[in-house]
């Protein structure tokens, strides 16, 4: 009789182990989930379409403004990082900016540090005195060593659109964007719009959409090494 009450108690104990270790489990999980979810919610980027207003930035060969190419590319760089579940402020959504170049970069400037976001993405259109000179390129700066990652990641997914672009990135100390940003920034050079296939394929809405999706596969890839698997693909 004593050796089954030993025995009950045996189980008794271990049932109670078995479901303390559940009930553990569960916890741990619903805690990790919702860590997730508030680092996630923390992850904002800054989308930057370039010029604008006054400011046309580059005339391509087609007689196409790169102001234009760089808003419509941003506002779809903008709805696909939103479907990802990642919080985008814009600099410009229209094209109203100050009529002073300066002036402009200064808010724009400000914006992204007054924001703090985890990443600033500024979209732009390269040119070349030579015409056959094409392809995608991310341009950073090593203010802030994040951004050597995040363009890496992005220039070798924008190859995926071509796979001929030979481009490298390029570290530059130069651009107003990049030196005063005090967050990881980087710029994104679409194509050249001195060259006539590259000119013409950047006005088609069905590379502009190739071109956002790359751009946004190589950032959220960036955010979950970068940011601890924080961010995902899954739509809300």
């Amino acid at each position: 009789m004593k050796r089954k009450i030993e025995l009950f108690m045996i189980l008794f104990l271990l049932m109670g182990a078995i479901v303390a270790s559940w009930k553990l489990s569960e916890l741990t999980a619903n805690v990790s989930k919702e860590e997730k979810k508030e680092k996630k919610d923390q992850v904002v980027i800054v989308v930057d379409p370039g010029h604008g207003g006054e400011d046309p930035g580059k005339v391509g060969i087609n007689d196409v403004l790169e102001k234009d190419l760089n808003l419509q590319i941003a506002k779809k760089v903008k709805k696909l990082l939103e479907e990802a579940g990642i919080k985008i402020v814009m600099t410009r959504t229209n094209d109203k900016v100050p009529d002073a170049k300066k002036e402009d970069l200064n808010q724009r400037v400000q914006l992204i540090n007054e924001t703090k976001p985890t990443l600033a993405l500024c979209i732009h259109q390269n040119s070349y005195p030579d015409e056959k000179i094409k392809g995608a390129q991310v341009f950073y700066h090593t203010i802030t060593p994040e951004a050597e990652d995040v363009a890496t990641i992005v220039q070798e997914q924008l190859r995926t659109v071509d796979p001929t672009n030979t481009r490298q990135i390029k570290e530059n100390d130069t651009y107003f964007m990049l030196k005063n940003c005090q967050v990881p920034t980087i710029i994104v050079e679409c194509g050249f719009l001195t060259n006539p296939e590259e000119a013409a394929k950047l006005t088609q809405e069905e590379y502009q959409d190739q071109i956002a999706q790359a751009i946004c596969e190589g950032v959220v890839k960036w955010l979950s090494g970068g940011a601890e698997g924080e961010a995902d693909t899954e739509k809300e």
